[in-house]
């Protein structure tokens, strides 16, 4: 396996560990379980874009494909259903995913700062949906780091017609931060730390990956409260599994400072809504508001219902 393009724009202290942790996580690419995203990826025609937007709120790819490649897209495109992440819109077919990702956008843009010649590292990316909207800004390298494989194959296929080269893939973990000590501007940390047994131990990690003076952005679920503390369920969370410690905000500020991170600010805090997490046609599933009470101020387990929080922290 060729040396990836963007290993030279990080740090070269653990480039070894680094391809050896990189080929480990390409092998299992090839498992049966995959076959069917990666057959949607070659599958995908090859049609000419003719105008790419990254600027609005819908990623938007248009073109002139025939009925046939039409078709076949839409095939490919289905294989990935239920989309988490987005809205896309793929030569007039528009993927209107669970997640609004552009209301998390839109809440950080203006806090962000220039992304200009940066290099980021876009943690847990999903299928790149905040990638691409970071593309605009001409960064130098946005790194996503997303261990699930059907993102990789989500990830390929939307770059196969936006053809943004400064965007990497990379199937690690928030635990591997800490093979790139101080090679990132930016690192974005969005709807992570709430499913890791040690979220103070990831944010140490991310301190360390960052360059002096980078700026780490969280969006973290928590709960609504005053005290610092966290809430542990005791097994599903809002239907779901892998939710571990979701903090107060206070709490959440109290991890950002005692893992070495200065002058924090909070950006936003929200009930999460049942409008920016909802089921679609291209994501068929039960979502938020399948899982609250009718209030909706409980989880239908009868846990505290579901706040969200952004924050920004420098070292």
């Amino acid at each position: 396996m060729n040396n990836p393009s963007w290993l030279q724009d990080v740090s070269q202290e653990r480039k070894a560990e680094i391809l050896e942790l990189r080929s480990q996580r390409f092998a299992f690419l090839n498992e049966e379980r995959y076959q069917t995203f990666q057959k949607a990826l070659e599958q995908a025609p090859e049609i000419q874009v003719d105008s790419l937007d990254l600027s609005q709120d819908i990623i938007s790819m248009q073109g002139n494909p025939s009925s046939e490649e039409q078709d076949s897209l839409h095939e490919s495109l289905k294989a990935f259903i239920p989309w988490k992440k987005g809205p896309f819109n793929f030569f007039g077919t528009t993927i209107d995913s669970e997640w609004q990702s552009q209301d998390k956008w839109n809440r950080l843009g203006p806090h962000i700062g220039s992304l200009e010649g940066q290099v980021i590292a876009d943690v847990g990316c999903n299928n790149g949906y905040f990638m691409f909207r970071m593309a605009e800004h001409k960064p130098r390298l946005v790194l996503g780091i997303e261990p699930v494989a059907k993102n990789y194959y989500n990830f390929q296929l939307i770059n196969k017609y936006a053809k943004q080269d400064n965007l990497h893939f990379e199937l690690f973990g928030m635990e591997h931060l800490d093979l790139f000590p101080k090679s990132f501007d930016t690192i974005f940390c969005l709807g992570i730390l709430y499913h890791h047994t040690d979220p103070i131990g990831l944010l140490r990690k991310a301190r360390t990956a960052l360059k002096k003076g980078g700026q780490l952005i969280i969006d973290c679920q928590g709960i609504a409260g005053d005290e610092p503390v966290a809430y542990m369920p005791p097994g599903k969370y809002a239907g779901g599994r892998g939710f571990w410690f979701l903090p107060t905000l206070s709490c959440l500020e109290n991890w950002v400072k005692r893992s070495g991170f200065q002058h924090v600010d909070v950006l936003f805090e929200s009930p999460l809504s049942v409008d920016e997490q909802r089921s679609s046609e291209w994501a068929p599933i039960k979502s938020l508001k399948e899982f609250l009470s009718p209030c909706q101020t409980k989880t239908v387990e009868g846990h505290p219902a579901p706040h969200r929080f952004y924050l920004k922290a420098r070292v």
